[in-house]
């Protein structure tokens, strides 16, 4: 089995745990208010690869006060292999709140590519909008992280897929390079064929 850390980071009422029980149990539960993290456990199969799965959960005054908290926040951002940056369509400031952790992933991390997967939940309550999906879709492309906006209450299905595609690219960042010295050899074998193929065509 692969193993796959996973954390979830947003504002308080966005979602997180309800997402991850979703995940697990399949059911719906709207209100939470644990203190401390959680870490939850499960397996997938990925494109036919079986994955063992931990998602942490950050209690929320983690994430909103980083500044007393650095060390045990540093500690999971360095843990992780992907996150789930989860805003609520229908507070604003969960969705301002993005950037700046996205920004601390980065920095942590320290590296061109961080798997991530912003989430937009609570997409049933379309009368209680606050930010439209346009919006979110630019966001994802200026962070360069993936998108999904779902209901967390309506469909599992659309949690499942979502924790799928970070999971998708967390394997394809820990998948070796192809060796670089054999790939140029390959593209020169390549050309070279070519440029014959030319000449004898013009002669």
């Amino acid at each position: 089995m692969v193993p796959v850390k996973l954390l979830i980071l947003g504002s308080q009422n966005s979602g997180k745990t309800a997402l991850c029980v979703r995940l697990l149990t399949k059911r719906f539960i709207g209100e939470y208010d644990h203190k401390k993290e959680v870490t939850y456990r499960c397996s997938r199969v990925v494109d036919q690869e079986a994955v063992d799965l931990e998602i942490l959960d950050l209690a929320c005054k983690v994430v909103v006060l980083q500044d007393s908290c650095a060390a045990s926040l540093e500690a999971s951002l360095r843990w992780a292999d992907g996150f789930l940056l989860l805003y609520s369509i229908t507070q604003r400031l969960s969705f301002l709140e993005v950037p700046r952790l996205k920004k601390l992933i980065d920095q942590t991390k320290q590296s061109l590519v961080v798997p991530t997967v912003l989430v937009a939940n609570k997409a049933d309550l379309e009368i209680g909008r606050e930010v439209t999906t346009e919006e979110g879709q630019r966001l994802a492309k200026d962070l360069r992280c993936g998108f999904r906006e779902l209901s967390v209450a309506e469909s599992v299905l659309a949690v499942e897929t979502s924790v799928i595609q970070l999971i998708r690219l967390v394997l394809d960042q820990q998948r070796p390079l192809p060796d670089r010295r054999s790939y140029m050899l390959t593209v020169r074998h390549a050309l070279t064929r070519k440029l014959t193929r030319s000449k004898t065509m013009q002669w």
